[in-house]
């Protein structure tokens, strides 16, 4: 079966955040799931298979970490549409049913592809002893993202501050189910993104990652209530990097961004028999 390599909210190959994806004709055992996942290696590998024509959605989706399955991933749902669109494996907009319900992903002529998601629920909470030790910086705020994203967001005090950190991962992992965003507003809003982020999760074998999109479904919230705009754009300032631009719907986020296949080739594991 072929096996792709898929770099996703990128400008260009090798940036952004790479995902497998592969495209199966059912799912076979969670194990051999998760093996493939360990063997590839990346921050998320996507699985889909397609559904009977006239139901709610047109493909099976789902993400396993190289330790984990994910309940929600953006690089991984939009790299997979990526490879439906160039494949002609699927034309159009493409619903896939996952964990986290219906999410679908409109491909544009200009080769983007957006991706509808659920709006990640804030509520603020105190501030954890040792979230700033093992942080390496003091947050001004912090807020509990939700079941679907699981993650303790995080605002700092400037962009130079996300830039620098060094996290005591072992330390931080006891902070929340997933991990940690940490953001700041943009220090000049000229240069293209209107905030910037970091994402560490070493609860699901990811020390960072590049470009987080299911982490912008709390951050889009986030910084449209604070800068006004129900349209932004975030940078994830990993060493990779990437561009997500988000536009709060309410209930419902819309995240866009262009991927790239970089590598394609044949996977030799057979699968599991059914």
């Amino acid at each position: 079966m072929r096996i792709r390599i898929v770099d996703a909210f990128a400008d260009r190959p090798f940036s952004g955040n790479p995902a497998g994806v592969l495209l199966l004709d059912a799912f076979p055992g969670d194990d051999w799931l998760q093996d493939v996942a360990m063997e590839v290696n990346h921050a998320e590998t996507a699985f889909a298979h397609p559904l009977p024509a006239g139901g709610g959605a047109d493909w099976a989706l789902r993400w396993f970490t190289p330790v984990a399955e994910v309940a929600m991933c953006g690089h991984a749902t939009l790299a997979t549409a990526h490879v439906l669109h160039s494949t002609r494996a699927h034309e159009g907009p493409v619903r896939f049913a996952t964990r986290s319900g219906v999410l679908a992903a409109t491909p544009a002529e200009d080769g983007s592809i957006t991706l509808d998601f659920p709006t990640a629920p804030l509520t603020r909470v105190e501030i954890a002893e040792g979230v700033g030790e093992a942080l390496g910086a003091r947050p001004l705020a912090a807020f509990d993202t939700g079941p679907n994203v699981g993650d303790l967001l995080v605002e700092l005090a400037d962009e130079k501050t996300v830039h620098a950190l060094a996290p005591d991962l072992r330390s931080l992992g006891a902070h929340s189910a997933r991990g940690v965003i940490a953001t700041a507003r943009a220090e000049d809003p000229e240069r293209g993104y209107d905030f910037v982020s970091r994402c560490f999760f070493p609860n699901v074998g990811i020390d960072e990652d590049p470009v987080t999109g299911s982490a912008h479904t709390a951050l889009a919230p986030y910084w449209s209530e604070r800068l006004g705009r129900p349209e932004l754009t975030g940078l994830q300032a990993s060493r990779r990097s990437g561009l997500v631009r988000t536009s709060l719907r309410g209930e419902r986020t819309l995240l866009s961004g262009r991927a790239f296949t970089v590598i394609e080739g044949d996977l030799l594991a057979p699968e599991p028999a059914r």
